[in-house]
């Protein structure tokens, strides 16, 4: 099969994988976001992923006072697993805390210990503001803990042929024009801060510390089928994937990072 003929059978793949009540969904709709909520909660071997995300992010709080708070909280349960959290998203939900927008976040400097958001930043349309945000609110030793897409040779070659949301690791700017809060996006754009323009990035946040930075996960995220597919696997094979994934490298293979950023002393 020649490389025409596989870019033609992929729309066909995904259309037969797809849930079908996702299938022509606008996704900056909050109906969709709900949906999300009720399929993460429902798919068993997708539940499973989730709740390692979270543990991971849990594990790397701080041991601080302050608030933990969480940015895209919508379609998550991070909340049922961490006490205390406040969460919040950029449109109405009515089982979040609080309405806001991660570029000018509504709460006092020096007032929090964490900030913890899974797939969030490569949809904010800013980073640059939403990073010195984050560092006027986050206390000494405070930390954001997020999980995103990475680029990857597997990965790009996955979101071309897979994906609705772009991968641009061309972009030249941390900025990418904002037409809704989910439909714009751009996956790369996480690599492209903390990897490609990793001086940059260090030379403009010196008081954000990469304290880790791990590429992660090559399939197994793809095998539950995320929030718009079917799953190609139960979750009872998790431990097995799991295994067999920390055999490949992650530098080649990985399809999402860990991150960890710590604000240091001035």
């Amino acid at each position: 099969m020649n490389h025409e003929s596989k870019k033609n059978t992929a729309p066909l793949i995904k259309r037969f994988l797809s849930i079908p009540s996702t299938g022509a969904a606008d996704v900056d709709d909050p109906n969709v976001t709900f949906q999300r909520r009720e399929i993460i909660r429902s798919k068993r071997f997708l539940n499973t992923i989730y709740r390692e995300w979270y543990a991971m992010q849990i594990a790397r709080i701080p041991d601080l006072p302050g608030a933990i708070v969480e940015i895209g909280s919508g379609a998550g349960f991070m909340d049922e697993l961490l006490p205390g959290l406040i969460t919040s998203e950029v449109f109405f939900c009515p089982f979040v805390d609080l309405i806001m927008n991660a570029m000018q976040m509504p709460l006092p400097a020096a007032s929090t210990r964490a900030i913890v958001m899974t797939d969030v930043f490569h949809h904010i349309p800013d980073v640059e503001r939403f990073l010195c945000e984050a560092e006027r609110i986050l206390k000494p030793g405070g930390r954001i803990i997020m999980i995103e897409p990475w680029v990857t040779g597997w990965s790009r070659w996955v979101m071309d042929h897979f994906h609705s949301e772009p991968m641009d690791v061309n972009a030249k700017e941390w900025q990418f024009p904002s037409k809704g809060p989910l439909s714009s996006s751009n996956q790369a754009l996480p690599w492209i801060v903390f990897d490609r323009d990793r001086d940059l990035f260090l030379e403009r946040h010196p008081r954000l510390k990469m304290s880790s930075i791990q590429p992660f996960m090559p399939f197994r995220y793809l095998l539950s089928g995320g929030v718009s597919m079917r799953a190609l696997a139960p979750a009872c094979c998790n431990g097995l994937l799991q295994r067999i994934e920390s055999r490949l490298e992650r530098d080649r293979w990985a399809m999402f990072v860990f991150l960890v950023l710590e604000k240091v002393q001035a």
